[in-house]
């Protein structure tokens, strides 16, 4: 089952709804398949699937685009890195050859959307992702279909881990591990203003409306901290991970971690000082 309330991301409305019964239950949304003349403005063109990945367009991709090879990939790393069965139901892209041809769907079948490059909406019938061809097509893809990966394997998936992942995989670098500069230049800035980390906070979001921009990165920091830190922080996520399959609340995550890192936020901090001295060195050395 999927919690009904909707979540606004960073750039995109990422929406988990519940059925009840034969009903489709969209929080103050309505149902995509209610609204028949819209259903006809979906991409359905042209299809490819690979594992997983479904896409519709209305314009010819081929199998083997760099696009569609990424994404195929990026299910792979999804799987190793985090140790999740990917054998669930698929992820349906709906891409649409440009903005203007996107956003009359949107207006059309969810006018109370704000206007977004893409979006996620899980239902109890479809895991699916709206999007158009733009210049940021990549990052945005790999950010949903992350999502969508994540939900189509777990039985829940709290908001800010969802978001701290979705932020983790978007990433393309040759760098290893990836790391997100624009987020490790933010947090640096924030942490000389002041700034504590606050994963019991971040733990207690259930709207992405209450997620600040600074929220995400933070987010996205601690999933970094956990798979890289050090061995006993991944082995806590992968535990964790491994209990949403089955469990909607495995409880606090902060907490298991606090028991294999005594003085966590002190440890956090640290590694977000570590992740600012070495991305300085990799921006220096591109230049």
């Amino acid at each position: 089952m999927r919690n009904a309330a909707p979540k606004f991301c960073r750039r995109e409305f990422h929406l988990r709804a519940i059925g009840l019964g034969a009903a489709c239950l969209l929080h103050a949304v309505g149902c995509r398949h209610t609204a028949k003349n819209s259903i006809a403005e979906l991409p359905a063109r042209h299809s490819i699937q690979a594992d997983q990945l479904v896409v519709l367009s209305d314009f010819r991709l081929r199998y083997d685009h760099p696009l569609i090879k990424d994404l195929v990939k990026l299910r792979q790393d999804v799987a190793e890195t985090l140790a999740v069965k990917l054998d669930g139901q698929p992820v349906v892209v709906y891409l649409f050859s440009n903005d203007d041809h996107y956003q009359h769907y949107l207006k059309t079948s969810y006018p109370s959307l704000p206007p977004r490059r893409a979006y996620f909406i899980g239902t109890p019938y479809e895991l699916a992702v709206y999007t158009y061809w733009g210049d940021r097509i990549q990052e945005d893809l790999r950010h949903e279909f992350t999502h969508g990966l994540l939900h189509s394997a777990l039985k829940a998936v709290p908001l800010w881990l969802d978001e701290g992942l979705a932020e983790y995989f978007e990433v393309v670098t040759p760098q290893t591990p990836p790391v997100n500069l624009g987020s490790v230049k933010q947090l640096a800035t924030a942490k000389r203003k002041g700034w504590k980390p606050g994963l019991e906070r971040l733990e207690s979001l259930k709207e992405v409306s209450q997620m600040s921009q600074g929220d995400y990165q933070e987010a996205w920091a601690w999933v970094h901290f956990m798979l890289h830190g050090a061995p006993e922080t991944r082995a806590v996520l992968l535990s964790y991970l491994e209990d949403l399959r089955t469990s909607s609340d495995p409880g606090s995550l902060q907490k298991r971690l606090q028991v294999v890192v005594p003085a966590l936020d002190e440890h956090f901090l640290a590694y977000v000082d570590e992740l600012q001295t070495s991305t300085a060195h990799l921006v220096r050395s591109q230049q």
